[in-house]
């Protein structure tokens, strides 16, 4: 093995012992070692894809969570925007990667059974407009401006065809439900309604897994 190699190798475990290590950090308050944790496990994905030659739009992608996860590991409306924003970008820069990749096909999502998932996707979409626009308050623009950023990349991953991608999927539909499911952790759910003890325990797990199934479909 090179010296690369065992580098990417060295990254990879502990971006998992980073996720892992944060799963009892998740609905603790916020500090540095939570936020490094959070921060580290994508981050270190990103370093890794970087040191593989990896598609710029992958390092991108992996690189905005990252971000993203810094932002929502803190306190504040103005962490949270930043963590908004940062998702979206990230989002964005997983759709690029998806539609520009030799095995993307945009028939895919009008045959089954890529038809039947983009007919649920848009399901989602119209289900969750209406829900979280009278509960986002000040932040309703950003939020119903995400929805649909969500969407799209979950859509542009259904284009994808062959083996080496048979993980994007699953990991796109896992991304969107992390997202669906913070959703209503943060605007729907009351305070005291008892599903906000096990949310936590749920998003992370989706949206590192999530992660980690791009970075291997495409490193």
């Amino acid at each position: 093995m090179t010296g690369t190699g065992i580098f990417t190798g060295i990254l990879e475990v502990a971006a998992l012992c980073a996720a892992l290590g944060y799963l009892g950090f998740t609905a603790r308050a916020p500090s540095v070692l939570r936020s490094v944790l959070k921060t580290f496990s994508v981050a270190a994905l990103a370093i890794a894809a970087l040191g593989q030659g990896a598609p710029l739009w992958l390092i991108l992608g992996l690189a905005l969570c990252a971000l993203g996860d810094y932002f929502l590991s803190r306190e504040g409306e103005k962490a949270f925007m930043g963590g908004v924003g940062a998702f979206a970008l990230g989002h964005l820069a997983y759709v690029v990667l998806f539609l520009g990749h030799p095995n993307s096909d945009l028939g895919q999502i009008w045959v089954m059974p890529g038809l039947g998932l983009t007919g649920a996707i848009f399901a989602l979409g119209l289900v969750m407009m209406p829900i979280l626009a009278p509960r986002a308050g000040d932040l309703k623009l950003p939020v119903l401006l995400y929805v649909p950023i969500i969407l799209s990349m979950g859509l542009a991953a259904l284009t994808l065809t062959g083996p080496a991608l048979v993980w994007v999927v699953p990991a796109a539909l896992a991304f969107m439900a992390s997202d669906v499911i913070l959703a209503f952790e943060t605007f729907v759910l009351p305070t005291n309604h008892p599903l906000r003890r096990y949310a936590p325990y749920l998003v992370w797990p989706l949206y590192w897994g999530a992660q980690a199934g791009f970075y291997l479909s495409f490193s």
